[in-house]
């Protein structure tokens, strides 16, 4: 059975102050949901101190961004070597860095390389835009994302591979995507990962859905078959309703239980 995971990815919000008192909002009852991986993300500057809050419970660090090579005049930039040890996530190719900054497919292979080499679960963002999706392309568009990103890694290294689909035109729009259909690209995911190598492997990975989750949608994803969980943005910056996401993941999945 593959352990569901929840990631909430802060983005750019939260100072450090901020993001303690929202770690210390939901802490306690997070770290007592059982069946369910719990990964908090939050910016640069706050991983050290959430690292530090955090640590001894059940609850994993994540960070949201890196740099493949792993130290040289590449300004503002963080690399593997500096978040190895301090996280264990580390999420590459999100629709934001792909539409803002210009991340290419070679890009974040180079970048899903250097953190498997260096001990890091890469979660690998993959999505179509709303253009895209229109015209019939998601299934053309997320297969290749697919395959470049995983480009020169081995099956053992797969099994350290966390995949989130994240529909473009449904991540911070309040339009999330049906249960259904996210269910269909993730199978069609699982799919590309069984043709690039075998079907056990495949069956292993764990792939989450990112775009407008909230509490009140949550339930609608996780009854999936093939969702193992979800990349949660701005419903992660609100501590009760990150609980509820979790707590409903855990009670659907039927692998956990929840302490409140």
């Amino acid at each position: 059975m593959r352990v569901p995971i929840i990631a909430g990815n802060w983005k750019m919000n939260t100072n450090i102050p901020e993001a303690l008192a929202l770690v210390d909002g939901m802490l306690s009852p997070l770290d007592g949901i059982k069946g369910v991986e719990k990964v908090l993300c939050p910016p640069f500057v706050s991983l050290q101190a959430v690292g530090d809050k955090i640590a001894g419970t059940s609850v994993r660090l994540g960070a949201q961004n890196m740099y493949f090579q792993e130290r040289g005049a590449y300004t503002g930039e963080i690399s593997p070597v500096m978040l190895a040890g301090l996280c264990h996530y580390v999420i590459l190719g999100h629709s934001e860095r792909r539409q803002h900054f210009g991340e290419t497919d070679e890009l974040v292979n180079r970048k899903v390389q250097a953190a498997v080499s260096h001990k890091l679960v890469p979660i690998i963002c993959v999505g179509e835009s709303l253009a895209q999706n229109e015209e019939g392309l998601t299934n053309s568009v997320v297969r290749l994302q697919v395959k470049a990103a995983l480009q020169g890694l081995s099956p053992d290294d797969v099994k350290n591979v966390v995949f989130a689909y994240e529909p473009i035109w449904a991540i911070g729009t309040g339009k999330a995507a049906t249960g259904q259909g996210a269910n269909a690209v993730i199978g069609l995911i699982r799919a590309t990962v069984a043709g690039l190598y075998d079907r056990q492997t495949a069956q292993g990975l764990r792939i989450q859905y990112g775009g407008s989750v909230t509490a009140t949608n949550i339930a609608e994803f996780i009854r999936q078959p093939e969702i193992d969980g979800a990349l949660v943005g701005g419903a992660s910056l609100k501590a009760e309703e990150f609980l509820r996401i979790v707590e409903q993941t855990a009670q659907i999945k039927g692998a956990g239980t929840v302490s409140r």
